[in-house]
């Protein structure tokens, strides 16, 4: 059978309790339209656990025979966000007790989770690079790194957390270079500073951004006619270089 827990609510104004006129409540449950406190509402003998110990609230929601949900209204977003539960404070006591006897294995997890993060983090980083410097050759390696690094940076949303990046899409590492080579090395910022809008801008900067581009595109000295570089790999040899 499935449980249905109550629903308490921190109220955003001042309210007194329909039943026993007690107020400002702090927390109270609505029934038939009327506030109603704890204490009333049988549920005063409860303790608050606010949200944010995954752990520790599953446990003590597990060990209460009575639990509530805590919530309250956000005017900004208008709707109710999960404040934390209402718990018997035994179980409460009980929960806190498993923690703290797993703390260290947890601990111990939470590491090797990182730990794997890291090293998945830094394989996407080094494809990126290795994909870069085949898209562009005569690019300096320690400028395709920074690339990389920044464009795969965990959090950040860029070319090389999407999809597309994490896939070496010719379009989104292309689009990476492409950014970085517009903010490092053309006065694109600048030309934001004093006001010119960004279209305009970005038009201005077009033709030296494809100038650093083409010089990058160039294969190294000795690739051209390194043995084997013809076929599949381009149209003169050169890795991913294609007719222009």
């Amino acid at each position: 059978m499935d449980l249905v827990a109550p629903v308490v609510v921190e109220p955003l104004r001042r309210r007194r309790c329909s039943e026993c006129r007690r107020g400002p409540l702090e927390r109270m449950i609505v029934e038939y339209g009327r506030p109603v406190c704890l204490d009333c509402a049988d549920l005063g003998h409860l303790v608050f656990l606010r949200r944010g110990d995954t752990a520790l609230t599953r446990r003590a929601r597990e060990r209460s025979a009575l639990w509530a949900v805590v919530v309250r209204h956000n005017r900004r977003r208008t709707r109710y966000e999960r404040q934390g539960l209402l718990v018997e404070e035994t179980a409460l006591a009980e929960a806190e007790a498993a923690c703290l006897a797993d703390t260290e294995a947890r601990a111990r997890r939470r590491a090797r989770d990182a730990e794997r993060r890291a090293v998945r983090d830094a394989g996407v980083t080094e494809a990126l690079r290795v994909e870069i410097l085949r898209l562009f050759p005569a690019m300096p390696a320690a400028r395709a790194a920074e690339i990389a690094a920044h464009a795969s940076a965990k959090g950040s949303g860029r070319v090389g957390r999407t999809a597309a990046g994490r896939a070496l899409d010719r379009g989104a590492v292309t689009a990476a270079v492409h950014a970085s080579v517009r903010h490092v090395d053309t006065p694109y910022d600048s030309l934001l500073m004093r006001g010119v809008p960004r279209h305009r801008a970005r038009a201005q900067i077009a033709p030296a951004i494809e100038q650093v581009l083409r010089a990058w595109r160039a294969p190294l000295p000795g690739q051209r006619d390194a043995p084997g570089a013809t076929g599949a790999t381009g149209a003169e040899g050169v890795p991913g270089r294609t007719d222009r």
